[in-house]
């Protein structure tokens, strides 16, 4: 039998496997003239050839890539719109990145806040070391994975208590709860918050941050989790369809928004979280502010795009 050089894949037709071979990838590395020179051919206009050069030397020309495909006309060719410019997906690459670096501020907040509130009301309803016992909550799979990863994350931490604490003391296994909740990572904290059975005390957390119940503060948490990982590897952030979607509820207590015209998937959705949440835990924010500075020193960014209603300003948690 000979055997085939050419690289294969499994392609489900018909309700069998067809065996379908691979292209070669024979595209070459192109240097920054030579790219400059490939978008112009494609209807990219450039006002300052030299600044772009110098733009491709410090920002890779596919994660630029991100900010020029909205100009693009044909999605295959990659050919532009008509008075498309280098310049304006540089500045939307820009606006992308101070957005970013609010939002992870935002979020910092949320995440100590909640450390803080899971911390303070499970510790003093079950004791200092309640993250260790399986009977708290509901998901055992969810408890083993907790188990190992807050135990990985507390013996690879170089935090001065964390040391202090294993120089003083040899069991149990971890340090208490308050020590040992401030050094996990923001995603083990959530799946700890999620996945405990006392949802009369995860209600009264909930109302610290001004929300009538802990489900939806859950599916808030989750949003921050997944967002703030698309943050902490500099991924577009602006215009992106996140898959986590926030439960949005019709009416709160505090200043809110109308949710039957704001998209879910969309960013819009996930920056009224988190403004909401800020509102109450940190009522002096200037989170509103700061958010619209930025869009206002970016009037190129299509603000649809990233789920915003055309009278956004005008919602009660805007205003």
């Amino acid at each position: 039998m000979t055997i085939s050089a050419t690289p294969l894949f499994n392609a489900y037709q018909g309700g069998t496997f067809a065996f379908m071979p691979l292209m070669n990838y024979t595209k070459q590395p192109l240097d920054h003239q030579q790219i400059i020179q490939q978008l112009k051919q494609r209807g990219l206009l450039i006002i300052n050839e030299s600044d772009a050069i110098n733009q491709l030397k410090i920002i890779s020309y596919f994660r630029l890539a991100n900010y020029l495909r909205p100009m693009e006309q044909n999605k295959v060719a990659h050919t532009f719109k008509p008075n498309s410019y280098f310049e304006n997906a540089v500045d939307l690459y820009y606006f992308d990145k101070e957005l970013r670096a609010l939002i992870f501020t935002s979020i910092q907040s949320f995440e100590i806040a909640l450390r803080s509130k899971l911390i303070h009301h499970f510790s003093l309803r079950y004791g200092a070391f309640w993250v260790m016992n399986r009977a708290l909550f509901v998901d055992n799979k969810i408890f083993n994975d907790c188990t190992v990863r807050i135990q990985q994350e507390v013996f690879r931490s170089k935090e001065d208590f964390i040391q202090e604490h294993f120089d003083n003391y040899s069991t149990p296994l971890i340090p208490p709860v308050w020590k040992t909740l401030e050094v996990v990572s923001f995603g083990t904290l959530s799946r700890i918050f999620c996945n405990l059975k006392d949802n009369k005390l995860k209600k009264e957390i909930a109302r610290e941050f001004n929300l009538p119940q802990h489900q939806y503060l859950e599916s808030w948490c989750k949003c921050a989790v997944a967002l703030r990982n698309g943050l902490a590897h500099h991924s577009r952030i602006w215009n992106r369809k996140f898959p986590v979607k926030p439960q949005l509820p019709v009416k709160l207590n505090g200043d809110w928004i109308d949710v039957s015209i704001t998209p879910k998937n969309k960013l819009y959705a996930q920056l009224c979280c988190l403004s909401y949440m800020q509102n109450f835990t940190h009522p002096s924010n200037d989170f509103k502010h700061r958010l619209k500075t930025l869009l206002n020193s970016h009037s190129n960014v299509d603000v649809v795009a990233m789920g915003f209603s055309a009278d956004w300003e005008n919602e009660p948690l805007w205003k």
